[in-house]
């Protein structure tokens, strides 16, 4: 996913003689499903034709290693290259050029775009939302209605009292970068958006789409970048001046006493934002992708999708290594692992510590001496209770659908965010295109019904 990006610009460039043959090799049970995979499809906008190798027979046959993995084919069939890892489109941009110097003398090349009927998208009011956010003081929630390029704030019963973004993404304009300055709410804004926080009249959004931190200033009616300038980094670095400083896929935000505290799921790592300085800087993880326990510096993650600060503490979600994580605010601290063991280990259990197994989770929220989870993979919402690390469930059956009533009976479709006010949780239900409230009291679990839109 992470890759996307850059291989759309790749596409579009050389359209009439570059065929993308996307393979997808699951690593996660719930990923060997085709019909998840065509949600994926339709959620990342990937305009070529994907495989489902669900039993790694093509991954196997070209001896592939590593995700991604990109496999250059000439036109007579043989393979002439291939590429692990991230890529700087530029250099991905002249080797290319290179393959078609030497190969067009051939013959064997038919230009022309491929005729592809691209999978149907939701006619839902929402699309593929991603996180939820909660201000229950001020009867205030704020949906990432993520592929719908913008963000919608209603009240606790659903009544549509806001939009920021007019649909569309800034990608899409002609300016690259993503870049905003003071733009407002009825312009592409945001691409991407995820994580929100909220700050009084001010929301601070996680915008992965064009890998920047986006500042929304509800009394002007504005929205600007606070950080990242627009490029998505391929290589860790060490941070500085936040609008100079290339991201890779924000993907949520918490805020403490002026700072941002930033799951930056691209660099396998969190960071953080002095707002009151305009610095960022990365917080916890040395970059490599792994489950590692140790001093923050040196501890591993692995694309972390949630983070929340509670209790002087910062809780993350893992989603590759299927963990819930907590990393001390202090310099010295370290980075402890609750639940989850390794990058291969993963699936649904609720027992107590590192015995209970997740799969794939993506969100988080804490609520006193309570931790609940979006299980996205699983596609149920748990509980871990802070103090004994028990782990339960809380809603759905397990199986993917959208089924509402008791808990133990409902069906989610890769719930990826969540957000608690009182006795109900939201659940961004991503796949099903809603917003779903359960009620901790009664254990029913009903769709939010949005008015006003």
């Amino acid at each position: 996913m992470h890759v996307l990006p850059q291989l759309r610009k790749l596409e579009e460039k050389y359209a009439d003689i570059l065929t993308v043959v996307g393979v997808h090799s699951a690593k996660f049970t719930s990923e060997k499903s085709s019909e998840n995979v065509r949600e994926a499809v339709r959620r990342y906008g990937i305009g070529h034709p994907v495989v489902n190798d669900a039993d790694f027979e093509i991954w196997q046959s070209y001896a592939a290693r590593a995700w991604p993995t990109l496999m250059f084919i000439d036109p007579s069939g043989k393979v002439i290259g291939r590429h692990e890892g991230e890529f700087p489109v530029d250099a991905l941009d002249e080797v290319i050029d290179g393959m078609i110097e030497e190969h067009e003398p051939s013959g064997l090349f038919k230009r022309g775009k491929l005729d592809l009927q691209p999978e149907s998208q939701s006619d839902s009011d929402l699309s593929f939302p991603g996180k939820i956010s909660i201000d229950a003081d001020r009867d205030l929630l704020v949906i990432s209605d993520s592929n719908n390029h913008r963000l919608l704030i209603t009240d606790l019963e659903g009544k549509v009292e806001g939009i920021i973004g007019n649909g569309e993404s800034p990608l899409a304009t002609g300016d690259t970068s993503g870049v905003l300055k003071a733009l407002e709410f009825d312009n592409p804004l945001l691409d991407n958006p995820q994580g929100v926080v909220i700050d009084g009249d001010t929301l601070y959004v996680a915008d992965a789409g064009t890998h920047t931190i986006v500042k929304v200033s509800m009394v002007a009616g504005t929205a600007e970048t606070i950080a990242g300038n627009g490029e998505q980094s391929l290589y860790r670095h060490k941070g500085g001046e936040a609008l100079s400083a290339p991201l890779n896929s924000p993907y949520d935000l918490s805020l403490n006493d002026g700072t941002l505290y930033i799951a930056m799921a691209g660099f396998h790592q969190l960071w953080s934002m002095n707002i009151a300085e305009g610095t960022v800087a990365p917080f916890a993880g040395d970059g490599g992708e792994d489950i590692v326990d140790d001093l923050k510096d040196a501890a591993r993650l692995a694309q972390p999708y949630g983070i929340e600060v509670s209790n002087n503490a910062v809780f993350f979600i893992d989603s590759e290594t299927s963990s819930l994580r907590v990393s001390a605010i202090a310099e010295e601290g370290r980075v402890v692992t609750l639940v989850g063991k390794g990058l291969f280990d993963f699936g649904d259990y609720d027992g107590v510590g590192k015995e209970a197994l997740f799969q794939h989770p993506q969100g988080l929220a804490v609520s006193k001496d309570t931790i609940y989870v979006a299980d996205s993979y699983n596609n149920k919402i748990k509980s871990v209770a802070i103090g004994s690390l028990q782990v339960k469930t809380v809603a759905g059956s397990g199986k993917s659908g959208d089924m509402n009533g008791f808990s133990t009976i409902a069906q989610f479709n890769e719930p990826a965010g969540i957000a608690i006010a009182g006795d109900r949780i939201y659940v961004a239900d991503t796949n099903n295109h809603k917003i779903k409230i359960i009620e901790l009291n009664s254990g029913e679990v009903y769709p939010l019904e949005l008015t006003g839109l």
